[in-house]
């Protein structure tokens, strides 16, 4: 595993990022200004300045730890610094809460999602802020106002719909619809595209644009290198709290952001084949109520097997109907050639399958555990001697899984909810790992967490197939998918319309055979 809280080798001398010309005409709207915050034994943020101006996107990279949230959330008026000032078009502002923060024009779209599951699209885009007539909510004036910015953003959600019934990656994008709709000055997005297939990420990046256009002023923090690269002007990189590289030095390259964030880590995709050619997991013709409707691939011993597909196209359904979450309808599933039937999750563990979720915090983790519960909770029984829980085989057993997977230190004693996003994906693959899973389902492994997380997950993978293991990866980084699968299901209205070598797609035929548009 690699070490991720080495320092960087110093990054290659480069040329001045050249700002672009709108803002080199202005003023800047935002400032940070030495800005320091502590918490206790911590540093978050050590003097970090940022200059934030109108017509600008500015990304701010750094990894999980760096001081990324603490410093949007100051900006946001969820913290008070300790040190420094905030200043709002020169002026020094206090912002004393988030209220405050929004009626001085800040938006922020944090990556831990705020809707309220109960209400509808459209409450949730003008929570807080309720269109009102004659004392009373003007529930019209609110629905077409969300209409409206949906229609802004291009996407097709009802605004009467229930937030809790949408997807994940719907309710992400209720989110960003939130922010739009205040029509702040600055709006500040937090890993607004974790969740987004390349069309939805195509229609964000677009409306970014028309509202740089428009002299608004974008904090862009993303683990997606391949995205930041695409739509930033200038990027600032945090490491330990602190500014490593301004948004003046910064080159917009990977190479250069990589080096920055975390030194030389080689490739950025490790990818080894290991793949054999003895059908591990055979799934024929399955279909749930839940949008799977007629889905066929074999995953062989040592294979990574892609699900590939544009947003809501099926793919974590698939995975749900492999692990047990739903029921079948109909077709058959076979394990190590011999068939089986799951009717719950724990068959589908008892049959040597794993899955680490798409959304960890709500289906992988108990956040008020430590990491030694959450690593054996699928294997009590293995742990369990005449019937009673050992909690020193537990703490022997996670030890040493947390060893392996290099997790964070700590992680024996601090809940797992202080954990980093990367340590917190690597406690669900260690408990995978302590029920001797044969068969990994990976739904967004990769999702918010950093480049040097990213690459330990990658690296994990190899392990796992190294070992005979099989992997069933479900990215919406079509890089990732493409780079670390070996062949791709292409899914499509919950059906496998074409399995391919990975070396024989890109992102263009992956997207278009996933959507059914003409070669």
């Amino acid at each position: 595993m690699i070490d991720s809280t080495a320092a960087p080798s110093p990054p290659p001398a480069v040329s001045p990022t050249a700002r672009s010309s709108a803002a080199q005409e202005r003023a800047p709207i935002w400032e940070l200004e030495e800005i320091t915050k502590t918490f206790p034994g911590v540093i978050a943020n050590d003097s970090v300045s940022i200059r934030l101006y109108p017509g600008e996107i500015h990304g701010l990279m750094g990894e999980n730890g760096c001081g990324k949230s603490t410093l949007i959330k100051t900006l946001s008026g969820a913290h008070q610094p300790d040190g420094g000032r905030i200043l709002r078009q020169g002026r020094a502002v206090t912002l004393d809460n988030p209220i405050v923060a929004r009626s001085h024009g800040v938006a922020t779209v944090f990556q831990e999602f705020s809707v309220v599951p109960t209400l509808t699209v459209a409450e949730n885009i003008f929570l807080g802020r309720l269109p009102m007539h004659r004392g009373q909510v003007d529930w019209r004036a609110m629905r077409d106002g969300a209409v409206a910015t949906l229609n802004r953003m291009e996407i097709d959600i009802a605004p009467d719909a229930v937030v809790g019934d949408l997807s994940v990656a719907e309710q992400q994008l209720v989110e960003i619809a939130k922010a739009i709709a205040a029509d702040a000055s600055m709006i500040v997005l937090d890993e607004p595209t974790t969740a987004l297939g390349i069309q939805e990420i195509d229609h964000l990046h677009a409306l970014l644009r028309r509202l740089k256009a428009q002299g608004r002023a974008i904090l862009y923090i993303s683990h997606r290198l391949d995205e930041v690269v695409e739509i930033v002007d200038v990027i600032t990189i945090l490491k330990d709290g602190k500014v490593v590289s301004t948004a003046a030095e910064s080159e917009i390259d990977i190479r250069y952001i990589v080096s920055a964030m975390v030194g030389e880590v080689g490739e950025h995709y490790p990818k080894q084949r290991n793949a054999g050619t003895e059908p591990l997991l055979e799934v024929r013709d399955i279909a749930t109520d839940n949008k799977v409707a007629g889905a066929s691939f074999d995953v062989r011993r040592g294979e990574v097997f892609g699900l590939g597909g544009v947003l809501g196209s099926g793919r974590t359904e698939i995975v749900h109907a492999l692990f047990g979450v739903d029921a079948l309808t109909r077709g058959e599933l076979r394990v190590g050639g011999k068939p089986v039937r799951f009717d719950s999750p724990t068959d589908a563990i008892a049959a040597g399958l794993a899955l680490v979720p798409e959304n960890r915090k709500f289906d992988g983790l108990f956040f008020n555990f430590t990491a030694a519960p959450n690593i054996t909770i699928a294997n009590l029984a293995g742990l369990s001697p005449r019937g009673v829980l050992s909690l020193r085989r537990e703490d022997e057993a996670s030890r040493r899984l947390v060893d392996r997977l290099d997790i964070a230190g700590g992680a024996q004693e601090k809940t797992v909810d202080y954990l980093s996003g990367g340590n917190q994906q690597k406690v669900i693959i260690g408990r995978w790992l302590f029920t001797g899973a044969d068969i990994f389902l990976l739904d967004e492994p990769t999702q918010g967490i950093d480049i040097g997380a990213k690459i330990a997950v990658y690296r994990l993978i190899n392990e796992l197939t190294a070992a005979g293991k099989a992997v069933v990866l479900v990215s919406s980084d079509h890089d990732e998918l493409l780079a670390m699968s070996d062949r791709i299901g292409v899914v499509r209205h919950g059906a496998i319309v074409d399995v391919v070598e990975a070396a024989k797609l890109d992102k263009t035929d992956l997207v278009r055979s996933s959507s059914g548009e003409p070669a």
